[in-house]
């Protein structure tokens, strides 16, 4: 009898990551993870998968994970996210989302791995000459993590051009919200993402949120997202990984939104709504770089796999991110002593 075959989930402690590894489960899929836990966290991996703290650089470790898991899928979520950050240490970047992909890319093909998924960002088209972007638009990443990620993509490209592996890139969006049950969500302290940073405000973990820009060419001046639920986003890896297993020699590339955006001021005021307070909100001067509205068009995912989203609605997003934030904070409130 054949032994079954599992996924290996890198950066499976994280947020998105995190969210994928459930979506496996409970499509009755074998998952071990490999995470170095510099910005996950053990306890947010489900005790039904395997776990191996490491690098996914380390190609010793890698080859043993894939041999002795019997491993024909990656789906690779680990690496470095924080835009500005990328900026002042680019370096910082390419050794953690290039170098190491290219380590784990080679990896993978010297095991024989069949599939490959790659957590890839719409920051890989910088400033979009239209909206919404579609997947064969020009790619000008506008900082480091963006190049950092379309290097890799190019990697993939090449190393499926000529050896028996084939790859998805999914280009996320904004992601956001939580695992509907409160199985996971996003901890990452110091997080950047906007529904995040509101719901910790909402909540009075910090003051205010800051709205940078706010003369926009948008209809109430402030950046416009395509804001897509964490879950929906895990639950297109599942897909995704479904159809390299059915169409052997067929590699994707996809975007992962809903084709529709909110601005900032909608999405604090859908925080307002939901938690039922007023958020503070401050206003800055525009990013550099930032665009006026980026939004997927989604016509690509919706034709060739079967996903739909599920949780399409930016109240739900949001009362998911804040009942994860209440969870967050109550465990620290409880670690802290400050809690009976």
């Amino acid at each position: 009898m054949t032994e079954p075959t599992t996924v290996l989930v890198t950066g499976g402690a994280g947020y998105i990551g995190s969210h994928a590894v459930l979506a496996l489960l409970d499509a009755g899929r074998k998952v071990v993870v490999l995470d170095n836990l510099v910005t996950g966290f053990a306890d947010a991996i489900d005790p039904r998968a395997a776990f191996i703290q490491g690098d996914v650089s380390d190609a010793d470790l890698v080859a043993r994970l894939i041999a002795d898991h019997n491993v024909h899928a990656i789906l690779h979520f680990a690496g470095s996210v924080v835009v500005p950050e990328s900026v002042t240490d680019p370096l910082k970047y390419y050794r953690n989302n290039t170098a190491a992909t290219r380590s784990l890319i080679e990896s993978a093909v010297t095991g024989g791995v069949r599939h490959f998924l790659f957590s890839s960002t719409a920051a890989t088209y910088g400033t979009p000459e239209r909206v919404p972007v579609q997947e064969g638009d020009p790619k000008r990443p506008i900082n480091p993590y963006g190049m950092s990620k379309l290097m890799s993509e190019q990697m993939l490209a090449d190393v499926a051009a000529a050896h028996p592996i084939t790859y998805c890139a999914l280009r996320y969006f904004n992601v956001a919200g939580a695992d509907p049950q409160g199985r996971a969500g996003q901890s990452t302290a110091g997080a950047t993402h906007l529904i995040k940073i509101a719901a910790e405000a909402a909540l009075g973990k910090r003051p205010s949120v800051a709205v940078f820009g706010s003369d926009f060419d948008t209809a109430d001046g402030t950046g416009v997202r395509d804001y897509i639920h964490v879950t929906d986003l895990a639950d297109a890896h599942l897909h995704a990984l479904e159809a390299l297993e059915a169409s052997p020699g067929e590699n994707l590339t996809l975007n992962c939104g809903y084709g529709r955006g909110f601005s900032v001021l909608e999405v604090l005021d859908a925080v307002d709504r939901v938690a039922g307070v007023t958020v503070d909100r401050i206003m800055q001067p525009r990013r550099a770089g930032d665009p006026a509205a980026l939004i997927a068009d989604n016509s690509a995912i919706l034709a060739r796999l079967p996903w739909r989203p599920q949780h399409d609605d930016l109240d739900t997003i949001v009362g998911h991110a804040l009942a994860w934030e209440g969870t967050v904070r109550q465990g620290m409130d409880d670690m802290d002593g400050t809690k009976p």
